[in-house]
């Protein structure tokens, strides 16, 4: 049997895809952490029961952020294995905007709240954020793949949009931020 742990992390390092080794305090590893943090937040979402369409997207979009992880893994960008594509990027507009059919537009910034499903979707939104600024300063110092970035961003708006309507469906008004 397989242990879980193999110690060559002891030193404060860790591997890359193409057995790179990289500190642990890498953008690299910082940026897929913040990925897998997104992913976490997302599996508590999923375990408060959300309605069927909403849990299937979540768990595509799980699937998605493994891609995302790999993709940020591999530093070699001339192995094109589990990379971000424009179709991902693409699937989540259109489901931002089947999801806005359901919502009345606004035209004021909203506070994260509302049903306890809707709030927890809003914290993986805002981890979201968080880990597209770790992807952003990557890019910064090497070079990625930019359609994880695009991915990134589009998902913390479907994320929002996500968050809305379930507090739509559960008759929640969406609260106003107030200066």
């Amino acid at each position: 049997m397989t242990k879980i742990y193999t110690k060559t992390g002891d030193d404060g390092s860790t591997g890359l895809i193409g057995n790179k080794r990289v500190s642990k305090s890498n953008p690299r590893i910082i940026a897929y952490g913040a990925v897998d943090e997104i992913n976490s937040a997302l599996g508590v979402v999923l375990s408060l029961n959300p309605d069927k369409d909403i849990r299937d997207l979540l768990v595509k979009i799980q699937n998605d952020l493994f891609v995302l992880g790999a993709d940020l893994a591999n530093s070699d960008l001339k192995n094109t294995s589990n990379r971000i594509t424009h179709d991902m990027v693409h699937f989540l507009e259109e489901q931002i905007d089947l999801l806005e059919k359901e919502l009345s537009p606004i035209t004021y910034f909203i506070l994260p709240g509302g049903d306890p499903i809707a709030s927890q979707v809003h914290l993986a939104r805002a981890i979201s954020r968080r880990a597209e600024t770790c992807i952003v300063s990557l890019s910064e110092k090497e070079q990625v793949n930019k359609t994880g970035q695009i991915y990134i961003n589009r998902l913390s708006d479907l994320l929002f949009v996500i968050a809305r309507v379930i507090n739509k469906r559960k008759m929640i008004k969406d609260t106003a931020w107030q200066k």
